[in-house]
């Protein structure tokens, strides 16, 4: 699990002259770093509408670099994220795209990979530091700050088999833990669905891994809200 939180609000206290362009950028790097769930090879940044326009000024680039080295956005190591980057050995590559009509301009679509795995995010900084998750790994899903303010969430991706969600729901339940919401994404692509959900009670890491531990289940990630 993280060590820091996802989606608290950067207010005066970040690197760089934006909260929307340079911390919010560097949530939505952390954000696809603990989804990765690793240290990745290469990353590609996809930087759509004002980000690709303003990028390079808002030092929204090395933000989100230093988002995937899990910098917090008052970190002023971001300042130095490539030459960091590069010290590490992590590849990267920034583009001007466009995602289409229906995305925030603030976004951005991060690909990572390493010889195990890729991965891809599209998120949103949609001010004052705050992030929305709009994609993962093309599971359409809307993340944001709220769901993490008050409940401990979890993201799944199974295989859509019959009874994967009553497999994930059944082991809450057997742990005591309620469901206070859900949203579930399917992907014709893979074959898999992506289910968010929010928890009334914390799941603890070897639950975690107990849980993802299950037939048909590909992985289980946690956003833990961290108290200031």
């Amino acid at each position: 699990m993280s060590p820091f939180s996802l989606f608290d609000i950067a207010g005066p206290i970040m690197v760089g002259p934006s909260s929307s362009h340079t911390a919010g950028a560097a949530k939505i790097g952390q954000f696809a770093r603990a989804i990765f769930d690793g240290k990745p090879d290469e990353v590609h940044f996809l930087l759509h509408g004002s980000f690709g326009d303003v990028y390079k000024g808002h030092a929204t680039d090395k933000a989100l670099l230093g988002g995937i080295m899990q910098f917090p956005p008052n970190e002023p190591k971001i300042k130095k994220s490539f030459d960091i980057a590069d010290e590490i050995g992590l590849k990267y590559k920034f583009t001007k795209g466009d995602l289409g009509s229906g995305f925030h301009p603030n976004s951005v679509k991060i690909r990572l990979r390493n010889e195990k795995r890729e991965m891809s995010v599209i998120a949103s900084s949609i001010g004052g530091g705050n992030i929305e998750i709009n994609r993962i790994n093309g599971f359409d899903i809307r993340l944001t700050g709220n769901s993490t303010d008050n409940f401990f969430t979890i993201i799944i991706e199974n295989k859509n088999l019959p009874g994967m969600l009553a497999k994930s729901t059944g082991f809450l339940g057997q742990k005591g833990i309620r469901i206070v919401n859900m949203q579930s994404s399917y992907f014709a692509g893979d074959n898999k669905v992506l289910s968010v959900l929010s928890l009334e009670k914390e799941l603890a890491l070897d639950e975690i891994m107990e849980l993802e531990s299950k037939e048909g289940i590909v992985f289980v990630r946690a956003l833990k809200k961290i108290s200031r």
